[in-house]
Formats: structure tokens, sequence, C-alpha cells
């Protein structure tokens, strides 16, 4: 069973045609995830609309509406298998409108692979999903530096980009010395899983050598448990069966479970994942549940699943600390964008600019600020338009942070450090 390896969910991120989707078609071919007759067909394909180099990339995006724009639109998950681990590939889009679900990716996986194609080097999405991967908390990363063969595999491009690469993830707390960096052509198949002839000047892994380095996540099953619901399904001869992602702790069942902020509260009666019904799940499992006591309508998306005795928290107001990425022009109290903070995407107002801080240090530069602007790391308190589940980063991490968004883009990224709570009696 190649399910007994650890599982590692691993985000694919970097800017627009920078290679992403072909190089994680690259690795389901080299790894047998997609056998090779497919990646012919595709091939075939992509020639008859004049789009040779596309067979890789292909395979990621099943949806014909990609396939005739020839962007990533949906975050597809494919599995693969290394000797040591199974991924499940949250492959993450470039595309400026698509940035969102690149957040839901993101927020969900163990590692990252920065995918920077050479001829650019960094690019403005680049740095935005640098930037977003460290504050959603993803804390290993490899960059893969693509499109070798565009350069003729110049070392001095490759030293170049590297260096770039370095100053960049240096600034949000990645230690360079500890990433690697890996001279690659996905679309040739360059140092993925095997060492390159085009390449003698590089001694480093090869892709597969170096996801086979990363660490395997903590399983956080001491933290009280928490599910935050991604759909909720009614189904004949069953009843109301939520789905979601365990984040934290282990259900089971049998067990009294609350939901917030709907405050309903109801028994675990069945678990299932990957169709199989199971006594117990731990975190990072997808699963279906069946809640007796609990209607359809009695919950949504944004809900959160925990222990009768231990509720999920919901905020009345609560103090963040926040990275502003990109703002138009200023954030002052009274600001009203929409947080995404697990499945949830609910308005909050800023009600107090408490103070500004170093990006770098984290040390305070300013004590109530009237406004912060793009580049500006601070701390604010917050209350949500409407009830919102959020735990304290150091309580719950999983549940502690969240991306602000506004007109189409993302405006910042943080993390809960404090919270009044709402009365739900």
């Amino acid at each position: 069973m190649a399910s007994d390896k650890p599982h590692m969910n691993l985000a694919v991120v970097g800017h627009i045609d920078h290679g992403k989707s072909t190089t994680v078609g690259r690795l389901l071919f080299e790894t047998g995830a997609v056998p090779a007759h497919i990646i012919e067909n595709y091939r075939k394909e992509a020639e008859s609309k004049g789009k040779g180099s596309f067979e890789f990339a292909w395979v990621m995006d099943n949806l014909k509406e990609e396939r005739e724009r020839g962007i990533t639109i949906d975050i597809a998950h494919k599995r693969f298998d290394t000797d040591k681990y199974y991924f499940t590939i949250v492959d993450c889009p470039g595309h400026r409108d698509f940035i969102k679900n690149m957040i839901t990716g993101a927020s969900q996986a163990d590692a990252a692979l920065l995918i920077v194609a050479a001829p650019d080097g960094a690019m403005e999405q680049t740095k935005e999903h640098v930037f977003l991967s460290k504050t959603l908390g993803i804390n290993q990363l490899i960059v893969g530096i693509n499109k070798m063969d565009a350069v003729k595999y110049d070392e001095k491009r490759y030293e170049e980009v590297k260096q770039q690469i370095s100053d960049l993830i240096k600034m949000v707390g990645f230690n360079p010395a500890n990433v690697p960096f890996i001279p690659m052509s996905s679309f040739v198949g360059d140092n993925i899983a095997t060492k390159s002839a085009n390449t003698p000047w590089y001694s480093g892994p090869d892709l597969l050598e170096a996801l086979n380095m990363l660490q395997p996540p903590e399983i956080p099953v001491d933290l009280p448990f928490r599910l935050p619901i991604q759909d909720v399904y009614s189904i004949s001869g069953i009843g109301t069966v939520p789905v979601g992602r365990i984040e934290t702790g282990i259900m089971k069942k049998g067990m009294k479970v609350s939901f917030m902020p709907a405050n309903k509260a109801g028994e675990v009666k069945s678990i299932e994942m990957h169709h199989e019904e199971i006594p117990e799940a731990k975190p990072g499992d997808n699963v279906g549940f069946n809640v007796r006591g609990i209607g359809k309508n009695d919950i949504r998306r944004g809900d959160v699943c925990g222990p009768e005795e231990k509720p999920p928290s919901v905020a009345e107001e609560f103090t963040a600390q926040i990275v502003v990425l990109q703002h138009p022009s200023a954030i002052t109290v009274g600001y009203t964008p929409v947080f995404h903070c697990h499945t949830a995407q609910v308005a909050c107002t800023f009600v107090e600019l408490q103070k500004k801080l170093d990006p770098r240090t984290g040390q305070v530069k300013e004590e109530n600020p009237t406004f912060l602007k793009a580049g500006d790391a601070a701390i604010v308190k917050l209350r949500p338009v409407q009830p919102l589940v959020i735990e304290k980063f150091k309580d719950i991490p999983q549940l502690g942070r969240f991306a602000i968004r506004d007109m189409g883009s993302t405006i910042a990224a943080g993390m809960c450090i404090d919270i009044d709570l709402k009365d739900m009696r």
C-alpha cells in the first residue's frame, strides 16, 4: 500500500508562464502517475492546436476551458509518489484573477515548490506567492529555476536568478542556505528525475531528490479537534453529510460535536474517507461525515466543527498581525475588506490600527499610525461583519491565518494574536 508512506501536500507556486503546470505534468509522468500513452495523446492534441510545448501542462489542465485559454484556473489535485512520500500536488494558479484559489491551495500545503523562469527571473507574482506562502505558514521551500534550456544552460544566469530569489526569500524569513535551488527544464526533463548532462556545473539534488529531503509535517493530533466545512451535502438514506479537511485533533465516531458560528450540536454517526467508512480520522484527512441532529440548512461552508466541550472560537473582535502586500492607496480605520480564513470568507472592519512594525525585525516603528500602505507590517484590531470562527495562531495555527482581499487582489495576509470571544449563548 502506497499510502503507508507519510503524506505531504505540495503547493506549486510562481509567476504565470514560468512553467508550473509543465513541471507538475513532468513530475506526474516521471513518477509513473500518468502513463506515457496519455502524454502522447495530449502531445498530439496540443500540436493540432498549435501549442506543441503544452503536453505536460495539459495533464494538470484537464478542464476543456483551460485548454482553450491555455491557463490554469482551478486547483487541480493530483497524487504522485516518491520513494519516501506520497504527495498531493496543489497546483496553484499564477494568474492574477485566480490568486484567491492560490490562497486556499497554499494554506493546505506542507511545502512549496517555487518555479522561476531563468529568462525572466523574479516577477511581481513570484514575490507575492513567496510572501503569501510564508504568511500562510509554509516553512519548507524548494526553488526550481526553470527553462534553463532557454538560456542555453548558462551557469552565470542561474547564479543571477539564484541571487535575486535568495534576496527575496530572505526578506520573508526563509534561510536561502537551507533551500535547494535547482537549475531545470521541465519541458526537456533536465534535473527533474535524474541529473542532467546539460548542467555539469551543478552538483546539488535533482527535483525528486529535493522532494525526498523535505521533512514530514508534524501531525497536530494533540490540539483540539477542528474541521472547517467545505461543503454540505444531503444524501438520501444517510442524511446531512458535511465535507472538509481535518486541520487539528482527532475525529471519532460517536463524538459529540458543535458547529460554530452556526451554534448547532450533534453526534458523529459515521466518517467516510475515499468512499470507505473509517472509525476515526486525523489531521490532513479529507472526510465526509454524517451527524445526527443536524439538518442541511443548519450549517454551511465556513462553519467549523469541533468537540462540544471545546467548541471553535467565534470572534466578536480580534487582534491580528498583518503584512500589507499591496493597496492602491492606504488602509485606514473603517476599511472593510473580505477576509479568507480557512474555508470562511467574511468581511471584517479595521477598528484600530495599533502599531506599525518593521517587517524585517518585527520591532515597533510607530504607535497608533493613521494609515497603512503597501509593505507595512502592523498590529490591528478587527471586527467581523458576520460571525467568524478564528483561533489564536499560537493555540491552533491552522485556524489562525488569513488573507485579506479587495478589488480582485490580495491586499494583505496575517495571523490572529488575540480574540474577544462572542457570547454564543
